[in-house]
C-alpha cells in the first residue's frame, strides 16, 4: 500500500481528504495544526489548557465513513446571544474535550476514540501535543500574536513562528519519514500549513523523507494573509517555513467573471502563475463553481492524486 500523508488544517485539508480517502491501496494519514486560538477552539484552549481541537474534528469528519446524521451531530453548534457556557461551541469540540478528560488529558486517545465512532479511513495526528501560540512577524517589523489575530492584522507577513522550540508529535514525524507521497493541503498558507512545517522537528523530517512532496496551490488569495500573492509568492513562503516541494498542482479552469468580481469586492484575487518558479508546475481541471463559489473539487483532486501515485 502507498503511504500518503496530508499536512495542513481547516477546510482545505478536509477537501483533499474527502477526495482521496477512498483511493484503493493507500494508507492515509493526516497531520493537523493545533495552533488555532479563535472561536470555540480558543475558548476551550483557554478553559482547559489543551491544544486546539477544531481542525482535528473537521479532518476526522472528512475521513469518516459514518452516515451524514453523525456528521451533522458533531458539527452542530449551540446558538445564543452571548458566548457563555455552551453557546458558540460545536458538539464535536465538546466531545473531544470530554474524551480527553476521560483519558487522563490525552488528545491522542480522544482522537482514536472518535476515529472508532466515525469509522475513520486512516489516521489523524496533531502536529504537537503542546498548547501553542502562533506569532507573525510582519514586514514592517510589527508582531501579531495568536492565529486568530493574524488575518485580522491586514499586514503583509514576513514569517510565522513560535516563541520556543516546539516538540513535534512522534507519530507525525514517523508518518512523514515513512511516506511515499506527501501533500500540502490547500487552504490558509500562514495559519494552516506553515504552523506545521515551521516546527523544527517537522522540518527535519521533511528534509529526510524520500516521499514525493506536492503542493495543491490555492486558486484565490486570502484576505489578511496572502492578499496580492501570486503562485511564486505562495511557493517561496512555504519553502521559507521548511516545506520541501517537488511538484505544484494548480487549476487550469477559467473562473467566471461574475464570481471573480464578487471575490474582488471581498479583497481576494485569483492566484496567477506569471513568474518563473523553481519547481515543476502542472495544471489540471480542479475547480467547482457550484453555489457561485470557487472551490476545489474532492473528486477532481482524487483523479490527480491517483495519477501521481502511479509514479510513486
Amino acid at each position: 500500500m502507498k503511504k500518503v500523508v496530508v499536512i495542513g488544517g481547516g477546510h482545505g485539508q478536509s477537501t483533499i481528504v474527502r477526495g482521496i480517502k477512498d483511493i484503493n491501496d493507500i494508507n492515509l494519514k493526516c497531520i493537523v495544526t493545533v495552533a488555532d486560538d479563535g472561536g470555540s477552539t480558543g475558548r476551550l484552549r483557554e478553559l482547559y489548557n489543551i491544544p486546539a481541537v477544531g481542525d482535528i474534528r473537521n479532518v476526522l469528519l472528512a475521513m469518516s465513513e459514518q452516515e451524514a446524521s453523525i456528521h451533522k451531530l458533531l458539527d452542530y453548534r449551540f446558538e445564543g446571544d452571548s458566548e457563555t457556557d455552551v453557546v458558540g461551541h460545536s458538539f464535536g469540540n465538546l466531545m473531544m474535550v470530554a474524551l480527553m478528560n476521560l483519558n487522563n488529558g490525552s488528545l491522542v486517545s480522544a482522537i482514536k476514540e472518535i476515529g472508532k465512532l466515525l469509522n475513520v479511513k486512516g489516521r489523524v495526528f496533531p502536529s504537537s501535543l503542546e498548547v501553542l501560540t502562533l506569532y507573525a512577524e510582519n514586514i514592517d517589523g510589527t508582531i501579531t500574536r495568536g492565529e486568530a489575530n493574524i488575518p485580522k492584522a491586514k499586514n503583509r507577513i514576513n514569517r510565522i513562528y513560535y516563541d520556543h522550540d516546539v516538540k513535534a508529535d512522534d507519530d507525525a514525524i514517523n508518518a512523514i519519514l515513512e511516506a511515499d507521497l506527501l501533500i500540502y493541503g490547500i487552504g490558509s498558507l500562514y495559519t494552516s500549513i506553515a504552523p506545521i512545517t515551521v516546527i523544527n522537528e517537522i522540518g527535519e523530517a521533511l528534509d529526510k523523507t524520500k516521499a514525493k512532496k506536492i503542493y495543491f496551490a490555492n486558486c484565490m488569495t486570502q484576505k489578511g494573509e496572502t492578499y496580492d500573492y501570486d503562485l511564486k509568492d505562495h511557493i517561496d513562503a512555504l519553502k521559507k517555513h521548511n516545506a520541501k516541494i517537488d511538484l505544484v498542482i494548480r487549476h487550469n479552469n477559467p473562473i467566471p467573471q461574475e464570481i471573480l468580481e464578487r471575490y474582488y469586492a471581498e479583497d481576494s484575487i485569483e492566484v496567477v502563475n506569471n513568474r518563473k518558479v523553481d519547481v515543476p508546475v502542472i495544471e489540471r481541471d480542479l475547480l467547482d463553481f457550484s453555489k457561485n463559489n470557487v472551490r476545489h473539487s474532492p473528486d477532481k483532486i482524487r483523479r490527480v492524486v491517483e495519477e501521481i501515485l502511479e509514479d510513486c
